[in-house]
C-alpha cells in the first residue's frame, strides 16, 4: 500500500526571547566520554499523537492559534534550555595537535519548527498490525547523524496535523540528550504551554576526575564518519498490561527464588527468549541481550536526575542459544539482573578510562549484532504527562532513526499502573514467527488487547 504524503506547510526557527538569556548562555559546552563515541548515531526521534478537541470544545479550536501558542511557549522554554538552539563546532589546531567537538550556543539559527499536514486519521495509525511507514514522515531530520549537528539544528519539532489528530514529534541530537533529557525538555515545554511555573532547566555537571575538554585523535571527520542504512524491518507494538507485567515479574523471581528481578528485566528476558527462538540460531552460538542504562546514579558523586545530556552505556546478558532455551524465564531474567547490578561506579570508571586511552567513534554497522536484541528507552518516562493543552495523548511513537533488526523500544502503557508497550523491530521473516510464538502468546494471554 502506498504511504500517504505528508505535506510541508511551513517552517521557521525558534529562539528564546531577546534579552532573556543569562550571561553564561554563550559559553561552549563540552561533551563527555559517554557522548562522543556516538557521533555516528542517528538523531533520536520520539513523539506524541493527540486527538483534536471534540465538540463542544472544538468550536473555538484553531490550528493557526494553536501553532502560535506552541511557538510562543517553545521560545519561552528555550530560555531555560538555551544550548538546544546552538550548533556543534569543531576546534582544530596543529601545534599542539587538537581536535575538540563541542556545542557552540552562539552559532545558532535556533530550533527548527515545522508544520505539516497529512490526509490520514488516528485510526489509520493505531489499527494496523504494523507501524505504518507514514509515521516516519511525522519527524524532521531523517537520515542524519549526530555529527551533522555542525550544520543542522540540534532539535527540530514537527507538528503534523491529521484529519482528526495532531502529532508533535521531536528529532534531537543524541549527543546532547538521551531519553531522560528529551522527555524532561518536553515536560518543561508542556508546562510552559499550560502557563505553569517553570521548574525544569538545562542542568549540566562535569564528571569529577575527568578533563572536561576531550581531544579526539583525528584531523578530519572523514576519519571516523560512517553513514549506514539498516535493512528494512517491520515494527509493531506489543502491549503488556499491568497484570501481565506483574505475572511475568513474579514468575521470574519465583523460578530463581529471589526478589531482585525487576519488571523491565522480566519483560526483556521474555522477548530475548522468544526472538532468539524465532531466529533459529544454532544451539552453540552466542545470543546477546543489550540494555541501555543511565549512569546518572551510578557514578560517584552521582549526577542529578535532571542532568541534561546522554550519560548512557549498555550492559549485556549473554548465553548460548542452547542454555537460553533449556532454562526458564527466570534464568534469562537473572542474567540481565546481574548485568545491571554489576554496572556500578567501578565498572563505569573502567570503561571511561579505557575509552580515554583509546578514543573510538562507534560505527552503526557494528553496534547491532545479528544474534542480539537491544532494549532502549524506558517505561518509566512520563511521556503521557506531556499534554500540550490537548489532554492525554492517545499514543507515543518513534521515527525511523536507529531502527534495526532486534531493536526494542520501551514505552509506558497509556493506562499506567506499570503497564508497558514495547515496539519490536524485526526482519519480516522473523516477525511472522514471533507473532505465533507460543511463549509470547501465553505470556500476553487475554491481556493483549
Amino acid at each position: 500500500m502506498t504511504s500517504p504524503t505528508v505535506n510541508l506547510i511551513s517552517e521557521c526557527y525558534i529562539k528564546p526571547p531577546d534579552g532573556d538569556l543569562s550571561a553564561d548562555a554563550n559559553q561552549p559546552i563540552h561533551f563527555t566520554p559517554f557522548e562522543l563515541p556516538f557521533l555516528n548515531l542517528n538523531y533520536s526521534q520520539k513523539g506524541l499523537l493527540f486527538a483534536k478537541p471534540q465538540p463542544p470544545e472544538n468550536q473555538d479550536f484553531s490550528i493557526t492559534a494553536y501553532l502560535d501558542d506552541l511557538r510562543r511557549s517553545l521560545s519561552a522554554t528555550l530560555t531555560h534550555f538555551y544550548p538546544l538552539v546552538g550548533r556543534l563546532a569543531t576546534r582544530k589546531q596543529q601545534n599542539p595537535p587538537s581536535y575538540v567537538i563541542y556545542i557552540d550556543p552562539e552559532n545558532s539559527s535556533g530550533v527548527k519548527f515545522v508544520y505539516a499536514t497529512v490526509d490520514v486519521n488516528i485510526s489509520d495509525i493505531l489499527t494496523f498490525t504494523y507501524v505504518p511507514l507514514v509515521v516516519h514522515s511525522f519527524f524532521d531530520l531523517n537520515n542524519v547523524i549526530n555529527h551533522d549537528g555542525h550544520t543542522l539544528p540540534l532539535l527540530s519539532i514537527q507538528v503534523t496535523e491529521l484529519n482528526d489528530g495532531i502529532f508533535i514529534g521531536g528529532s534531537i541530537n543524541h549527543l546532547i540528550a538521551d531519553g531522560t533529557s528529551f522527555w524532561h525538555f518536553m515536560a518543561a515545554w508542556s508546562d510552559t504551554f499550560r502557563s505553569k511555573e517553570q521548574k525544569r532547566f538545562f542542568k549540566r555537571q562535569e564528571l569529577k576526575g575527568y578533563d572536561p575538554i576531550i581531544n579526539l585523535p583525528f584531523t578530519h571527520h572523514d576519519q571516523f564518519i560512517e553513514r549506514f542504512e539498516y535493512p528494512q524491518c517491520q515494527a509493531r507494538f506489543f502491549h503488556f498490561s499491568t497484570a501481565t507485567v506483574s505475572r511475568l515479574k513474579a514468575k521470574a523471581n519465583a523460578e530463581c527464588n529471589t526478589h531482585k528481578i525487576s519488571s523491565l528485566q522480566a519483560v526483556s528476558a521474555l522477548l530475548w527468549r522468544c526472538i532468539t527462538r524465532v531466529r533459529r540460531q544454532s544451539g552453540q552460538s552466542e545470543t546477546i541481550c543489550i540494555l541501555a542504562i543511565s549512569n546518572r546514579r551510578r557514578v560517584n558523586p552521582p549526577l542529578s536526575d535532571d542532568y541534561f545530556g546522554c550519560p548512557v552505556q549498555s550492559v549485556r546478558g549473554t548465553a548460548t542459544v542452547e542454555d537460553l532455551m533449556a532454562h526458564g524465564l527466570g534464568w534469562a531474567a537473572l542474567r540481565l539482573q546481574e548485568a545491571v547490578a554489576n554496572h556500578d561506579n567501578t565498572a563505569v570508571e573502567k570503561r571511561l578510562e579505557s575509552w580515554l586511552k583509546n578514543p573510538v567513534i562507534y560505527k552503526l554497522s557494528g553496534l547491532f549484532h545479528r544474534n542480539a536484541v537491544s532494549f532502549v528507552s524506558s517505561p518509566r518516562f512520563d511521556m503521557y504527562g506531556c499534554e500540550f493543552g490537548l489532554g492525554k495523548a492517545v499514543a507515543a511513537r518513534s521515527g525511523g532513526a536507529n531502527k534495526a533488526d532486534g531493536k526494542m523500544t520501551m514505552y509506558p502503557g497509556r493506562d499506567g499502573g506499570g503497564s508497558m508497550d514495547v515496539e519490536v523491530c524485526l526482519l519480516p521473516e522473523y516477525m511472522n514467527d514471533l507473532e505465533n510464538d507460543d511463549e509470547l502468546i501465553n505470556a500476553l494471554g487475554e491481556y493483549n488487547n
